[in-house]
């Protein structure tokens, strides 16, 4: 990681407006759960519904989308991106040092509240609070890589990442059995349900499809977006 680097993106996506989506959103995630607390009284099995079906299908795609195009899209926008460019560091350590800094910001922002409501629902029962907490986590990186490489291949990445986060991960992803395959929310939910013991919660998937998967599509992407930095000139356009 490039200090300089992670200084000026952590500045740029926890000062800007989206560090009131940062928190808002988990504030949200934990506010439901001592709500369905009080209405449940501790069901396990729509503790894991709502973990599978909110934290993981709705608050960590979008906190993922945030932080993955907030650590560089907006530089790409405005064109200050260039002048990190023209320093002499190699642009494949630029989108590995914003990626750490987005894989960061969503433990903090994702994997930690997610561990939070998980306790909240039903304590540690079942290893459900650990597994939904790692499985974000994993998650978590998969999205941060992802939608930062789509903030370098498009200027509609936000839009981009919306559309994919609803239609495939929310619709064809559950929906579509075959698709679940290819969805980093189902391959979170693989990786809750191998550290709990929960008869609630299961998957189609195996640990060892779901997790290569992760690996894959985090370090793909990370990989993909330093070599399309390459192609930036210095005057902003590709």
């Amino acid at each position: 990681m490039n200090a300089v680097i992670a200084g000026i993106s952590y500045r740029a996506l926890l000062g800007r407006r989206r560090i009131w989506l940062l928190v808002l959103l988990p504030v949200l995630l934990i506010a439901l759960a001592v709500l369905l607390r009080m209405i449940s009284g501790g069901s396990e099995r729509i503790a894991v519904e709502f973990m599978q079906k909110f934290a993981l299908g709705a608050i960590l795609p979008l906190l993922g989308l945030i932080a993955g195009t907030g650590v560089i899209a907006p530089e790409i926008d405005d064109g200050t991106i260039v002048h990190l460019l023209s320093k002499p560091i190699s642009r494949p350590a630029v989108a590995r040092t914003k990626f750490l800094v987005a894989a960061s910001v969503l433990a903090v922002f994702a994997a930690v509240p997610t561990l939070v409501a998980a306790y909240l629902l039903v304590g540690f029962e079942s290893g459900i609070a650990f597994g939904f907490a790692i499985g974000a986590l994993a998650g978590g990186f998969a999205y941060a890589a992802l939608f930062m490489l789509l903030g370098v291949l498009t200027r509609h990445a936000v839009t981009v990442g919306i559309a994919y986060a609803l239609i495939w991960e929310g619709v064809v992803g559950n929906f579509v059995p075959g698709a679940r395959r290819y969805s980093i929310q189902q391959w979170a939910q693989t990786v809750a349900d191998q550290v709990s013991s929960s008869s609630f919660l299961s998957s189609d998937l195996t640990i060892g499809f779901a997790a290569t998967a992760l690996l894959l599509i985090t370090a793909g992407a990370v990989l993909w977006a330093g070599q399309r930095l390459r192609s930036f000139s210095l005057t902003g356009d590709e």
